[in-house]
């Protein structure tokens, strides 16, 4: 029977047509006599009959044919029946692909730059987000001002073609001019549909300027990253925004893998927050799993993690990278350097008073993991909020690894930073 429907269209079409009507036939139970039931069943047993006993074309069709009389005369047809299958068709492919979702591949939207430069958040050129106005010395603040705005000054958006690559890239360009003189009146937030950023709006001098399809700006805004001071006075002409805008990296998320064995340190795993202290509740975290359930750690003044005694090093799967840097060069923001404890941050000025990591404020310090939780630290190691500041989770939290980066399309596309650090 396999085969006949494999080479026969005559066959296919009577099996679809059996199986269409014997579901209206079911449907409609309530609705029809029991003698309009008889003779819809009888047409059906005849058809299948027919298939079963591998009658010629011409008798099969004539099965057929017997059958859709029977059903156009005693089945009550669906209103709008293209519509109705049409609907169905989305809801069951609605249906398969949650399930993907929710027990094979999860798409995950990397929501800082913790990671990097392993995994990419949302970056922009200029950034004005990265200033430190807490800094008692104005002028190393002044000295950050005009970075940023050398950077804003040297940016050039392309046009055409290259614009497109650079989309293709995660680059995404916002410009923006004064039409009038006067200050910003107001900026709107931006207007979404379903997941997508449909525009956002910004009143000069009473002038509506529309920003269509602005880009996620991440954990920042647009006044943040572009620097739009309050009370600056612009003149028509004057460029306002002026931003080039790096899309965060989006990638799958394996869903499956964790249900036959443990995480294994190294791994870049994906896990809920509900339950840690100082974090919110209702949001998924990445970052690289450092230390196991009942592990003892402490962070050398090297900046490598200790374990059990063990120090860490770029002979570890998975570390090959982070503890792959120079021990002549200073921690950096966004390059790999290891791992940083409180002193050796303070050291470099680093979130100093052990605020980047008061669970392991100095070489000495050993923090001993609970039973069944995980402690988990981002590449990006001077500026990373991890469990050096709040501890370990449970690891019923986990609900996947790192599988697939699928956009954009950059030197991490792909699967290759699940493996080790690239």
């Amino acid at each position: 029977m396999i085969l006949r429907w494999l080479l026969s269209t005559t066959v296919r079409n009577a099996v679809a047509m059996r199986k269409h009507v014997y579901r209206m036939l079911c449907a409609q139970r309530d609705l029809l006599t029991p003698a309009a039931m008889q003779l819809v069943s009888s047409a059906l047993l005849d058809l299948q009959k027919a298939l079963q006993d591998n009658v010629d074309k011409a008798t099969l069709k004539k099965e057929m044919t017997k059958l859709e009389q029977v059903a156009n005369k005693w089945l009550k047809p669906y209103p709008h029946a293209t519509i109705r299958e049409n609907v169905e068709v989305l809801l069951v492919a609605l249906a398969v692909a949650m399930a993907i979702r929710t027990f094979f591949l999860q798409p995950f939207k990397i929501p800082t730059g913790s990671m990097q430069p392993t995994l990419y958040g949302v970056t922009s050129t200029p950034d004005f987000s990265r200033i430190d106005f807490t800094q008692s010395d104005r002028s190393i603040i002044r000295a950050q001002i005009d970075e940023q705005l050398k950077l804003r000054g040297g940016l050039e958006i392309p046009t055409g073609w290259q614009r497109v690559k650079d989309w293709f890239h995660g680059a995404s360009y916002v410009h923006v001019t004064a039409h009038a003189d006067g200050e910003i009146d107001k900026i709107s937030p931006v207007t979404k549909f379903l997941i997508f950023n449909i525009k956002q709006s910004l009143w000069i001098g009473g002038v509506e300027h529309t920003i269509w399809f602005p880009p996620d700006y991440g954990e920042s805004d647009l006044v943040r990253r572009a620097g739009l001071p309050p009370g600056h006075f612009y003149h028509k002409g004057d460029d306002v925004v002026k931003l080039q805008v790096n899309a965060g990296d989006h990638l799958f998320v394996d869903r499956v893998t964790y249900n036959f064995r443990k995480p294994t340190r190294g791994e870049i795993i994906v896990f809920e927050t509900k339950g840690i202290e100082n974090l919110p509740q209702d949001q998924f975290y990445i970052k690289r799993l450092t230390v196991l359930p009942g592990e003892r750690a402490q962070i050398g003044n090297d900046r490598h993690l200790i374990i059990n005694g063990q120090r860490l090093d770029a002979e570890t799967p998975h570390f090959e990278n982070v503890y792959g840097f120079d021990p002549n060069k200073p921690p950096h923001e966004s390059e790999f350097s290891g791992h940083l404890n409180g002193d050796t941050a303070e050291t470099y000025g680093i979130y100093p008073g052990h605020g980047l990591a008061p669970l392991f404020p100095d070489a000495q310090t050993v923090y001993t993991n609970a039973a069944d939780s995980y402690m988990v630290m981002g590449d990006n190691t001077c500026n990373s909020y991890d469990s050096r500041a709040w501890g370990p989770f449970p690891a019923q939290n986990v609900i996947g690894k790192s599988f697939f980066v699928y956009w954009p399309i950059t030197e991490r596309f792909g699967i290759g930073h699940s493996q080790t650090a690239q």
